[in-house]
């Protein structure tokens, strides 16, 4: 899990979004706890409180005084319009402009598009 580019309560929380978003963490399902994730990870629990912190912040998870941290209601649609808007910043918009640039239309991107995922399928790689 580690990548050193990247702060690591930033890929803590990520891991626990990624696990909210492909359902292994169901809404009010409860989180793993500060101390857990540092064990497993073998990191201060500071760090992981960190990440921890960030995802309460943003409404993903709540707490339960004495309990615990449990994932919110609404988390995983909220994590899933967060990511989509974040890929279309990411990769959709540089693509449009790039396509503009070389004469590419809508039209020309859904069938280069279709193209590759279909192509993509074939060697096993889509998903």
């Amino acid at each position: 899990m580690v990548d050193e580019g990247r702060p690591l309560f930033l890929q803590i929380a990520e891991s626990i979004e990624d696990s909210i978003i492909d359902g292994s963490l169901s809404e009010q399902d409860q989180a793993p706890s500060t101390n857990e994730l540092a064990a497993f990870h073998r990191i201060n629990p500071a760090t992981a409180a960190k990440g921890i912190t960030m995802l309460t912040d943003k409404g993903v998870l709540v707490k339960r005084r004495g309990i615990g941290m449990f994932v919110a209601d609404g988390a995983r649609e909220l994590l899933l319009t967060e990511r989509r808007s974040a890929f279309a910043d990411r990769y959709l918009d540089p693509l449009i402009a790039e396509a503009r640039k070389l004469g590419l239309g809508p039209d020309d991107l859904a069938r280069l598009l279709t193209e590759r995922a279909t192509a993509s399928g074939t060697k096993g790689t889509a998903r």
